[in-house]
């Protein structure tokens, strides 16, 4: 799907920052203008991780150019590969040693995560 994104222009000092008014709270940056397409599929496969979420409809750039939150910078359709996205949560049913599961559990607890959110994390790391 093709999405209007808000790139807000960096300097030598400041990479480009980047709003996605179809996914609120859901923002990126980098400091190179052919990375900015891969920063944006990053961030909004982030946020649908985990939820089960329906995709919005993009806005079209009609409605979002004349909008007061963005002057200074520059608007550009940025296609969001729906295949990569985690929108709906599958139930699997696994057998890992109940030590591991513990420490996976304590691991997870302590930085801010679930069991399932740090399996999925592990698991991509792990495909890289």
């Amino acid at each position: 799907m093709l999405y209007p994104v808000y790139v807000h222009l960096g300097d030598e000092t400041h990479a480009h920052g980047v709003t996605i008014p179809d996914f609120p709270g859901c923002f990126s940056a980098a400091d190179d203008w052919q990375d900015l397409p891969r920063m944006i599929q990053e961030a909004v496969e982030l946020w649908c991780e985990g939820q089960a979420v329906t995709l919005p409809t993009p806005t079209s750039l009609d409605t979002l150019v004349n909008h007061p939150d963005y002057t200074g910078g520059v608007w550009l359709l940025i296609t969001i590969d729906a295949a990569k996205l985690e929108t709906k949560p599958v139930r699997l049913n696994i057998s890992l040693p109940q030590g591991l599961v513990s420490e996976i559990d304590d691991y997870a607890k302590a930085h801010g995560a679930t069991r399932s959110g740090f399996l999925a994390q592990a698991a991509r790391q792990a495909m890289r």
